[in-house]
């Protein structure tokens, strides 16, 4: 493996922070980082009646549907027969984040850029779509593909070759805490010696298939306004609801970004993930383990993304965490997926691009719906209009996966 370039100040390589140079989105509202990034400070809200299949017969009908998104402005026809609408989602946000980046892969060290990123279904309705080729017509009519189309590295491999991206490579499945757990691994990849690094997560489950095992864990919403089925720390919140999309990120070795004069976002300051034990939420630590990563304590930490699950419970778990760091109400707290649903392991990497331009703009998103948290969730929840009028310097994300994963990071301004 090449190292990465020298940090022109004198450290050794690898040893410069890590930074984000590109960003590149697919969301329930908004197409394009752009897009996304205006409706989140609009307040507008993606989360509408399901559209990519009939859910009429089905107890919960609401979903975040990426919009406007045609298959053939965005994919080659020829990786149309290969390719489920999850990658097909994540080929576009991989495609923007590069350019958005200004990198150019073919004028990097042949192995010095790869791509980590995480996924917690994979091509689920192309493999819905094969079960019943295979159940109605056999085995013959079964595509060649659903041999690598379904599966949870194949966004990793697509965008690795449709870019030439040929150094290290991988993708992490912790569910909701993916989003974050693929860049701590692509920064892993940074210090060993690769100079550029393409991470994030982008997931898309909206089929029938899909909907029965969301539906099977039993914590979404079931009620049909869309302004109120997803209420993160309200007293009326009655679960979540599933989006799809997510965002992917170009995280560069700090020094070798400086060399090529590249525009940084932020840098990724700390990590840490932690796993709940029986009747023993692990949240805090992971926040308290990802600030002593960055080398900062709880008063450097100026907002706070929250997973923001969406359920009495877990909300209060979350309230309790974020207040034994930093204590009641005592640092602004936002949950922009409210405006997007919950997108399994794509909503904490869109949670990252939100704490970046949140940085960059001096702005906190609103978190829509609730209007104030219930008063067993003590935190200072930015809802109704975005914050602004404080310093921010650094960003603390939070974000859980279902079975118990745990996972915060830290991100400072540029």
């Amino acid at each position: 493996m090449t190292a990465a370039t020298p940090d022109p100040s004198g450290a050794p390589a690898g040893t410069a922070p890590a930074v984000f140079t590109g960003v590149g989105v697919t969301a329930p509202n908004g197409l394009g980082a752009r897009a996304w990034w205006d409706a989140v400070l609009r307040g507008e809200s993606g989360i509408r009646p399901l559209t990519r299949f009939d859910a009429s017969g089905y107890p919960v009908r609401l979903a975040g549907e990426v919009p406007g998104f045609v298959d053939e402005d965005h994919i080659p026809s020829r990786l149309l027969p290969q390719t489920d609408r999850v990658t097909r989602l994540s080929l576009a946000a991989a495609k923007e984040a590069l350019d958005d980046a200004g990198a150019d892969p073919a004028q990097l060290p042949e192995f010095g850029a790869g791509v980590v990123t995480a996924a917690s279904a994979g091509g689920f309705e192309f493999g819905q779509r094969e079960l019943e080729a295979l159940w109605s017509k056999g085995g013959q009519y079964v595509s060649a593909y659903q041999s690598f189309a379904w599966f949870y590295a194949v966004n990793s491999g697509q965008i690795s070759i449709r870019h030439g991206l040929r150094g290290p490579s991988g993708v992490v499945v912790t569910e909701g805490a993916g989003g974050l757990d693929a860049v701590a691994q692509a920064r892993r990849q940074l210090r060993k010696g690769a100079s550029l690094m393409v991470t994030g997560a982008v997931d898309a489950g909206i089929c029938p298939w899909g909907w029965a095992a969301h539906l099977a864990e039993g914590s979404m919403s079931p009620v049909p306004d869309p302004a109120r089925a997803y209420l993160p720390f309200d007293a009326d919140a009655s679960g979540h609801v599933i989006g799809e999309g997510g965002a992917l990120l170009v995280l560069e070795d700090g020094a070798a970004a400086r060399a090529r004069g590249a525009r940084v976002y932020g840098s990724f300051a700390g990590h840490a993930s932690t796993f709940d034990g029986p009747d023993t939420p692990r949240l805090a630590d992971a926040a308290r383990l990802a600030l002593a990563d960055a080398g900062l304590a709880p008063g450097d930490v100026d907002v706070v993304f929250a997973d923001a699950a969406g359920g009495r419970t877990a909300d209060r778990v979350e309230a309790e965490a974020i207040t034994a760091l930093f204590g009641p109400r005592g640092v602004p707290v936002t949950a922009p997926k409210s405006m997007t649903g919950r997108l399994l392991s794509g909503g904490a990497s869109l949670d990252l691009a939100a704490a970046l331009f949140s940085l960059r703009d001096q702005v906190i998103p609103p978190t829509t719906g609730t209007t104030a948290p219930a008063d067993d969730c003590p935190v200072d929840l930015v809802t109704g209009a975005p914050r602004t009028g404080t310093a921010l310097r650094t960003a603390l994300v939070l974000a859980r996966g279902r079975g118990g994963f745990n996972a915060a990071a830290v991100v400072r301004a540029a």
